[in-house]
């Protein structure tokens, strides 16, 4: 087995992090900590420069970065290995 092969192995699919919104509000704060705030990240729609835009926070509301697209969002998140929130 190549090392690629053992890392695909070894991480998370999109499917295992993404979060929906009803499972975020079912989160208590304990859970929070065990699942680690660091681990998600939401999006939110906005305007830069006339232009749409979206944002990406992460779970603290600390802006963290910005894209042209949902896409292009929800693909810097996984691949710093952060599961994603919409949040509308």
């Amino acid at each position: 087995m190549s090392n690629q092969e053992e890392f695909d192995n070894e991480t998370e699919t999109e499917q295992d992090i993404i979060l929906t919104e009803p499972d975020l509000r079912q989160l208590s704060p304990l859970d929070w900590a065990r699942y680690g705030t660091n681990r998600i990240a939401y999006l939110r729609p906005v305007m830069v420069n006339n232009q749409r835009s979206v944002a990406i926070h992460a779970a603290d509301g600390t802006q963290i970065g910005a894209a042209p697209d949902y896409a292009l969002a929800a693909a810097a998140i996984f691949q710093h290995g952060m599961g994603v929130a919409l949040v509308h």
